[in-house]
């Protein structure tokens, strides 16, 4: 089985998905993928912290220690 394609897929849904999380922590404004509503930071803190859109497509949930 050849597993090349699919770590290159996984790498880089994960790296766009980091460079995501950076824009919208450093305050620029981004859209959701799916649906282009907004993505809202809920800071540490709050209930749950995390990166969401306001119709739950984007939910990426974050940890800070």
């Amino acid at each position: 089985m050849d597993f090349s394609g699919l770590n290159k897929k996984t790498a880089k849904s994960f790296n766009d998905q980091k460079a995501l999380i950076k824009k919208v922590m450093s305050g620029r404004p981004m859209a959701c993928p799916q649906c282009g509503k907004p993505l809202v930071l809920h800071p540490p803190g709050s209930a749950q912290p995390g990166i969401r859109c306001a119709k739950g497509c984007t939910d990426i949930a974050l940890e800070f220690d």
